[in-house]
Protein backbone atom coordinates (compact mmCIF):
# COMPACT_ATOMS: atom_id res chain seq x y z
CA UNK A 1 0.00 0.00 0.00
CA UNK A 2 2.37 2.58 0.87
CA UNK A 3 4.98 1.08 -1.80
CA UNK A 4 3.19 2.90 -4.65
CA UNK A 5 4.44 6.64 -2.87
CA UNK A 6 7.57 8.17 -3.67
CA UNK A 7 9.95 8.95 -1.04
CA UNK A 8 10.42 13.22 -0.75
CA UNK A 9 11.31 15.14 2.45
CA UNK A 10 7.90 16.26 3.02
CA UNK A 11 6.65 12.73 2.94
CA UNK A 12 9.54 11.34 4.93
CA UNK A 13 8.05 13.48 7.95
CA UNK A 14 11.07 16.26 7.56
CA UNK A 15 10.16 20.16 6.78
CA UNK A 16 11.45 21.85 3.89
CA UNK A 17 12.79 24.85 3.68
CA UNK A 18 13.19 26.35 0.19
CA UNK A 19 15.71 29.11 0.20
CA UNK A 20 17.47 29.98 -2.97
CA UNK A 21 21.24 29.20 -3.07
CA UNK A 22 21.34 32.78 -4.72
CA UNK A 23 20.18 36.08 -4.82
CA UNK A 24 17.96 36.48 -7.99
CA UNK A 25 18.79 39.29 -10.65
CA UNK A 26 15.44 40.97 -9.42
CA UNK A 27 16.29 40.78 -5.69
CA UNK A 28 19.64 42.39 -6.35
CA UNK A 29 17.82 45.06 -8.24
CA UNK A 30 15.06 45.76 -5.19
CA UNK A 31 18.18 45.42 -2.69
CA UNK A 32 20.01 48.02 -4.68
CA UNK A 33 16.41 50.54 -4.82
CA UNK A 34 16.52 50.03 -1.39
CA UNK A 35 20.08 50.84 -0.77
CA UNK A 36 19.20 54.32 -3.10
CA UNK A 37 16.68 54.94 -1.15
CA UNK A 38 18.18 54.84 1.76
CA UNK A 39 21.04 57.00 0.85
CA UNK A 40 18.48 60.43 -0.76
CA UNK A 41 16.88 60.14 3.03
CA UNK A 42 20.24 60.31 4.79
CA UNK A 43 21.25 63.31 2.01
CA UNK A 44 17.57 64.79 2.79
CA UNK A 45 17.55 65.18 6.37
CA UNK A 46 21.05 66.09 6.69
CA UNK A 47 20.06 69.05 4.18
CA UNK A 48 17.47 69.89 6.25
CA UNK A 49 19.22 70.16 9.20
CA UNK A 50 21.80 71.94 7.70
CA UNK A 51 19.76 74.53 6.13
CA UNK A 52 17.96 74.62 9.56
CA UNK A 53 21.06 75.47 11.62
CA UNK A 54 22.40 77.67 9.46
CA UNK A 55 25.36 75.50 8.62
CA UNK A 56 27.58 74.70 5.47
CA UNK A 57 27.50 71.85 3.80
CA UNK A 58 30.02 68.90 4.98
CA UNK A 59 29.92 70.60 8.49
CA UNK A 60 28.72 68.32 11.47
CA UNK A 61 25.11 68.61 12.25
CA UNK A 62 25.46 68.17 16.01
CA UNK A 63 22.99 65.10 15.37
CA UNK A 64 25.58 62.25 16.27
CA UNK A 65 23.16 59.35 14.17
CA UNK A 66 22.70 61.58 11.78
CA UNK A 67 26.35 62.45 11.28
CA UNK A 68 27.33 59.08 11.75
CA UNK A 69 25.14 57.97 8.72
CA UNK A 70 26.14 60.51 6.37
CA UNK A 71 30.10 60.64 6.91
CA UNK A 72 31.06 56.70 7.68
CA UNK A 73 28.57 54.77 6.19
CA UNK A 74 28.98 53.81 3.01
CA UNK A 75 26.65 55.17 -0.15
CA UNK A 76 25.52 52.25 -1.89
CA UNK A 77 27.56 53.29 -5.40
CA UNK A 78 30.81 53.02 -3.24
CA UNK A 79 30.40 49.55 -1.67
CA UNK A 80 31.61 46.67 -3.80
CA UNK A 81 29.22 43.86 -5.12
CA UNK A 82 30.95 40.99 -2.24
CA UNK A 83 29.41 43.57 0.21
CA UNK A 84 26.31 44.10 -0.99
CA UNK A 85 25.14 40.93 -1.85
CA UNK A 86 26.80 39.19 1.42
CA UNK A 87 27.56 39.66 5.33
CA UNK A 88 29.85 38.98 7.75
CA UNK A 89 29.48 35.58 9.69
CA UNK A 90 32.09 33.78 11.80
CA UNK A 91 30.69 30.69 11.28
CA UNK A 92 31.49 30.23 7.88
CA UNK A 93 34.84 28.95 6.65
CA UNK A 94 35.08 32.02 4.34
CA UNK A 95 33.85 34.70 7.03
CA UNK A 96 30.41 35.49 4.59
CA UNK A 97 26.89 34.54 4.35
CA UNK A 98 24.47 35.04 1.59
CA UNK A 99 22.49 37.81 2.75
CA UNK A 100 18.72 36.78 2.01
CA UNK A 101 20.01 33.99 4.16
CA UNK A 102 19.72 36.28 7.37
CA UNK A 103 16.66 36.56 8.54
CA UNK A 104 14.46 39.93 7.72
CA UNK A 105 17.04 40.68 5.47
CA UNK A 106 14.94 43.26 3.65
CA UNK A 107 14.65 45.43 6.82
CA UNK A 108 18.20 45.67 7.84
CA UNK A 109 21.03 47.52 6.99
CA UNK A 110 24.23 45.42 6.17
CA UNK A 111 27.04 48.56 5.09
CA UNK A 112 29.37 48.20 7.67
CA UNK A 113 31.53 45.17 8.34
CA UNK A 114 33.39 44.50 11.75
CA UNK A 115 36.65 46.42 12.70
CA UNK A 116 39.56 44.74 10.80
CA UNK A 117 37.94 43.06 8.31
Amino acid sequence: MFGAFKSSPVVSGGYLWKVAPRLSGPQKYRLRNRMKQVDQNIENIYTALVAHEGKKQGESTGYAKIDHLKFSMPKESEMAPRDKYTTFTKHSKTYRKDLHLVPKWTKKSFRENPKYY
